[in-house]
């Protein structure tokens, strides 16, 4: 079907999560059995600012699920465009005694606070605690306390602002058939927070 400029499209369920941009996290987690376990998530946001609780969203049959459910416990992997390989399969749907540390021949992070490893060679690790579960049918949301947060400083200026120009941190593109990966670019355009606030007679009055 041929679609010409200024033209509308009406998309149906199965494919609005297209027109989006997805991030790409790596969260590992750890079985009551000390089974390592890595997942990719893109259904993952921070929960306003300042990063102290984050938000995901799962299938009730994950094994991701279940870790955080039996531990309370994930760490949330920030992985750079060159972990592509390893991201495509940990996604792999791998029985749960499989870890797949072992299959992306990934090294372990040390945590610092909780006992789920963090991934090697990732731009940053939040270590996190389950603090409440919003369970739906098929469905859970995961809300988490991020209670350590560590970054890889070669990829951060001092003030903590990651140089994504170099990090490369991923992104996801989903299409009907499959999905791209993509990273954050600059376009010649940035902004301050104060420019968000209106300042003193600068308002516009409404008219009466």
């Amino acid at each position: 079907m041929s679609h010409h400029a200024g033209e509308n499209m009406n998309l149906q369920p199965n494919k609005r999560e297209q027109v989006l941009p997805l991030p790409v996290v790596l969260i590992s987690t750890q079985s009551r059995d000390g089974i390592t376990n890595i997942a990719p998530w893109s259904n993952f946001t921070p929960v306003l600012r300042p990063l102290t609780e984050v938000m995901l969203a799962s299938w009730i049959k994950r094994d991701t699920l279940t870790n955080i459910r039996e531990t309370s416990e994930f760490v949330v992997n920030v992985p750079p465009a060159s972990m592509t390989e390893a991201v495509t399969i940990t996604s792999r749907n791998y029985p749960p005694h499989i870890s797949e540390f072992d299959e992306a021949h990934l090294e372990k992070h040390q945590s610092e606070v909780v006992s789920a490893p963090g991934i090697a060679g990732c731009l940053a690790w939040m270590e996190c605690r389950l603090i409440e579960e919003i369970e739906r049918k098929f469905y859970s949301i995961i809300i988490g306390t991020v209670e350590h947060l560590e970054v890889d400083e070669q990829f951060f200026f001092p003030d903590g602002t990651m140089d994504y120009t170099r990090a490369e941190p991923l992104s996801v593109m989903l299409g009907s058939k499959g999905y791209e990966f993509v990273i954050p670019k600059p376009i010649g355009k940035s902004a301050c927070y104060s420019d968000m606030i209106i300042k003193g007679d600068t308002v516009p009055q409404k008219s009466e």
